[in-house]
């Protein structure tokens, strides 16, 4: 399994890279792994506010189907919309393919969040 140094991660196998109030959030390595091939992802729209917690995509792979949360309150400002022609991307490179770019509502939220060794660790006691 890899992590990135830097990112904050969730408790649903999302990750967050911040830059400034703006975080990009994609699914975790391990994530990909767990759900194998993917071959579909459908993504929230631009301008759409969610909240933390809040369901705003679904990936699918040939083995299941699965909500993506956010792990951050916030308003969508854009979508990666190479995913929606190219979903495999994931599982080729899961920290290189996010799925949004938001504006977050509170950075504050980012404290509820893992850094890379307590979401290794949090991955450890899951298996």
């Amino acid at each position: 399994m890899k992590t990135v140094e830097g990112l904050y991660y969730s408790s649903d196998h999302e990750w967050v890279k911040v830059e400034g109030n703006k975080a990009l959030i994609g699914i975790t390595d391990h994530a990909q792994h767990n759900l194998g091939e993917i071959v579909y992802v459908e993504l929230p729209e631009v301008d759409d506010e969610l909240e933390k917690e809040e369901s705003f995509g679904v990936v699918e792979s040939v083995k299941t189907a699965s909500d993506i949360y956010m792990p951050v309150s916030g308003t969508v400002i854009e979508v990666n919309e190479e995913l929606e022609d190219s979903p495999e991307l994931v599982n080729e490179d899961a920290f290189g393919s996010w799925f949004i770019k938001v504006e977050m509502a509170d950075n504050a939220k980012l404290d509820d969040l893992m850094d890379k060794e307590d979401y290794e660790k949090f991955c450890a006691e899951e298996e």
